[in-house]
């Protein structure tokens, strides 16, 4: 049960850094942070908030599709088809994460599901997902991402480097 504590702690403290982070960018521009509204009727997209570096600016946007606006061609249906696919997968890698999997596995996937939990609050809050960091070079710009979606990341990077690093240990045991 300690296990499945400290993870769920994981979980929790990444959901409410990204709703914290995307609850000021909110009220910053609208003077309030709204329950659940659609979301295209609160902030106009996008919207630039501060220019940081040459190769950084805070903006503020909508996404309505998932990952780098994947998806966004689905149309009016796409927030309801996100949602349950959503929600499925997360409910699949949360019974994966507390029942099955290996020590090695459990950060990377509470990271993915804590990641995936942020936006998918924004999803069910207002049809679509809040990003605001824009990273780029010059004109070309890195699709605009959010705290949730760092954490989606760094779960799957370190997922893929403990599995290789675990199948590596793996094979040498095996030759010895």
């Amino acid at each position: 049960m300690k296990k499945i504590f400290k993870y769920l702690i994981i979980i929790l403290a990444i959901i409410l850094l990204d709703q914290f982070t995307k609850g000021i960018l909110i009220n910053l521009i609208t003077g309030r942070v709204p329950a659940f509204a659609p979301a295209w009727e609160l902030i106009p997209v996008p919207y630039l908030m501060a220019h940081v570096t040459d190769f950084f600016n805070v903006v503020f946007t909508w996404n309505p599709g998932t990952s780098f606006s994947l998806f966004r061609a689905l149309g009016e249906s796409a927030p309801i088809i996100i949602i349950f696919i959503t929600a499925f997968v997360i409910g699949f890698i949360l019974y994966y994460l507390f029942r099955r999997a290996a020590e090695y596995e459990r950060l990377p996937l509470a990271f993915i599901a804590g990641g995936a939990l942020g936006n998918l609050i924004d999803r069910v809050r207002f049809g679509a997902v809040v990003d605001f960091l824009d990273f780029h070079i010059g004109g070309a710009h890195w699709p605009a991402f959010n705290v949730a979606d760092v954490f989606i990341c760094l779960g799957v990077g370190l997922y893929i480097l403990n599995w290789f690093l675990a199948r590596r240990r793996c094979m040498r045991a095996n030759k010895q």
